[in-house]
């Protein structure tokens, strides 16, 4: 996969992010990376509600993550999003949320598309199988 697969999501830390600490609750790492994944995926010219309409959706079916430093109260952040391995009914994300080049929390997330009717696996859009 090229470099030029790399997405960036900008992101402020709002209060509402933050715990009694005024650090970001762990919890929202995991908001951030949803955001920046549809992001991306729209980016692609992947339309979900179109995809649901048709019957099919993205589900996540695993995440792996590490808690690197706090992120706090009005900081800018950026999260990325870089394929890591696209078969065609699995893709796998490393997904990273930085503040300045410090990495906050790092994230392998894999996702899955699924047949609403069924709930069994399908194959992904050929805009994310043509990533590979």
């Amino acid at each position: 996969m090229s470099q030029d697969a790399l997405h960036q999501f900008p992101i402020r830390v709002y209060y509402e992010d933050t715990d009694m600490g005024g650090i970001v609750y762990h919890a929202n790492f995991l908001r951030f990376i949803e955001r920046a994944r549809s992001d991306w995926v729209r980016a692609l010219g992947v339309d979900q509600n179109a995809m649901r309409a048709a019957g099919e959706v993205y589900v996540v079916r695993r995440v792996n993550a590490d808690f690197l430093a706090p992120a706090k109260f009005d900081e800018e952040l950026v999260v990325e999003t870089r394929p890591q391995e696209i078969t065609p009914a699995r893709l796998i994300l490393k997904q990273t949320v930085k503040r300045a080049e410090t990495s906050l929390f790092e994230a392998e997330v894999t996702i899955v598309a699924l047949a609403l009717e069924t709930g069994r696996p399908t194959r992904l859009p050929a805009e994310i199988r043509a990533l590979r």
